[in-house]
């Protein structure tokens, strides 16, 4: 079983992979917003949890998505996760 790895480690990869959907350009933060901050579509959100799922090889449950608003909370639920793997 390899180790999980930790909050700072996901919570960089999940920056890194939202960047692409920084259209506006902003610098990306813990406390970054999907919808207000960075304006992104339901649409777009589900391009950015399938690039998520992929990397981690995980499920994010769909009841989950409305409370992750901030990035610091999907590299929380990401963990979460990952632990109960």
């Amino acid at each position: 079983m390899q180790d999980t790895p930790t909050t700072d480690e996901i919570y960089n990869r999940v920056k890194e992979l939202t960047a692409p959907f920084n259209k506006k350009g902003i610098a990306l933060t813990p406390d970054t917003t999907f919808s207000a901050d960075l304006d992104l579509d339901s649409l777009t959100v589900m391009d950015l949890v399938a690039a998520i799922e992929d990397e981690f090889d995980i499920v994010l449950p769909l009841n989950m998505l409305p409370d992750l608003e901030t990035l610091q909370q999907v590299a929380g639920a990401v963990k979460e996760i990952l632990k109960k793997k």
